[in-house]
């Protein structure tokens, strides 16, 4: 900086100090601004969108991605069912973006079902189930799902997200603590945080961590909640459930799992975490799980004691104030329930062709983190501007796989994120394996 920019900067910050103390006397004596004074200056900030935090946070990076020649990887439109492949801008692409792990959205018993609840029920069950929004199916469904876990009964929302916000912010106080995975899922956070609870997070999947913690704050509070995942869905790793059971007794706590990417997936026949664990699915206090995955729908269940789920039934706001789950979508979860059971042969192609993926990516040289191999496979590449290039490329190969990207991760573990599919084959791995080396 110049002598002459340096004196200008040092009368500007003169100026500036003289007119607030002009301000605050003026002030003092009991002068008030205007209301066209206010708006014009200080508030006018905070009445437009344009200025909000969150959007010009976006700009920065949507301008920083253009100025490097990053295309955007959001937001494509897939043209038909996504599964093992899918239809984008009228092309045939290899398709590892999607949760359709067992490839039952799409199958013809789930479309059927679908389609016959249709004309039974009509699209929408038009209110609160509460009132006059239920239905036999919405019985049958969560019948079905507990049963599945072996415990006393079942509720099924019509967001995930809100399943988890809604059932955490209700059941929990100012009084009570909250322990989650560092990796827990955002609608845990916010359910958290709605509670008014104090939150804690430990280090990912550190059970001497959580103990710790527990140790050290259980005494301070009434009620305790551990909230873990059972299957990751940026790593693809998942926790100690025989370990964390130990705790939660020893500890009087209650434990939720979160089973939206691990129903279906682990465990011989697809029952989820529990199964892979050899634990009782009533030594879990609250399993909760998506219909948006291997169900082939949409929304959330929570699983339990028959005290929880009718507590929740009549009170927590998210089910009670809600419309009731479309029939449609409720038939579709139910019949790939029904799929799931009878084909356990499913859970077992896509293992095989997980580990299969897994195995060759780690013989190449790729860093997988710390995923087990099952579903969901990031391929990590350590740099955000690197991974949304690389998906880029890809996608010009006919291969189509999602970025992570910092924010979402940090900068050092900006990913690529393989979603497995049971319908993926050999050759599709092999060819997106060596394309992306070859890329690299």
């Amino acid at each position: 900086m110049t002598s002459l920019n340096l004196a200008k900067s040092l009368k500007q910050k003169l100026i500036q100090q003289t007119l607030e103390k002009k301000l605050k006397k003026a002030e003092s004596e009991g002068w008030k601004p205007t209301p066209q004074q206010t708006s014009s200056s200080a508030f006018n900030k905070h009445c437009q969108f344009d200025q909000h935090p969150g959007y010009k946070q976006l700009q920065i990076i949507k301008n920083g991605a253009k100025s490097l020649g990053v295309p955007s990887p959001f937001f494509k439109i897939h043209q038909g069912v996504a599964g093992a492949t899918s239809i984008i801008d009228d092309q045939e692409v290899i398709n590892f973006a999607s949760y359709n792990y067992l490839n039952l959205s799409g199958h013809p018993e789930v479309n059927q079902a679908a389609i016959d609840a249709i004309h039974q029920y009509g699209t929408s069950v038009s209110a609160s189930r509460i009132v006059s929004g239920e239905r036999p199916i919405h019985q049958e469904l969560e019948a079905a799902i507990a049963a599945t876990y072996e415990v006393e009964d079942a509720l099924v929302y019509v967001s995930g997200h809100a399943t988890n916000v809604s059932t955490i912010g209700y059941l929990f106080g100012p009084k009570d603590l909250i322990i989650h995975d560092e990796y827990i899922h955002n609608s845990s956070v916010v359910g958290s945080q709605l509670s008014g609870a104090k939150r804690i997070p430990f280090a990912h999947n550190d059970l001497d961590a959580l103990e710790k913690i527990l140790t050290e704050n259980r005494h301070q509070f009434e009620q305790v909640l551990i909230v873990v995942e059972g299957l990751y869905s940026m790593d693809g790793d998942y926790p100690d459930l025989a370990r964390l059971v130990d705790i939660k007794q020893q500890h009087h706590a209650f434990l939720m799992v979160d089973e939206a990417h691990s129903f279906g997936v682990l465990g011989a026949s697809g029952k989820g975490l529990r199964e892979e664990a050899h634990v009782a699915g009533q030594d879990v206090d609250i399993w909760m799980g998506t219909l948006s995955k291997t169900l082939s729908g949409c929304g959330g269940y929570i699983a339990g004691s028959s005290a929880l789920i009718e507590n929740l039934r009549y009170l927590s706001p998210g089910f009670l104030y809600s419309v009731g789950l479309p029939a449609p979508t409720a038939a579709a979860a139910l019949a790939s329930l029904q799929i799931i059971q009878k084909e356990p042969q499913r859970i077992q192609k896509l293992k095989s062709i997980s580990q299969s993926f897994i195995r060759q990516a780690k013989a190449m040289g790729f860093n997988t983190g710390d995923s087990v191999g099952m579903a969901v496979i990031p391929i990590i590449l350590g740099s955000s501007v690197k991974a949304a290039n690389a998906s880029a490329a890809l996608l010009e190969k006919g291969i189509n796989v999602q970025p992570i990207l910092y924010p979402a991760v940090p900068e050092r573990s900006a990913r690529l994120r393989f979603f497995l599919s049971s319908e993926h084959t050999e050759e599709q791995i092999k060819l997106t394996l060596n394309t992306l080396k070859t890329l690299l």
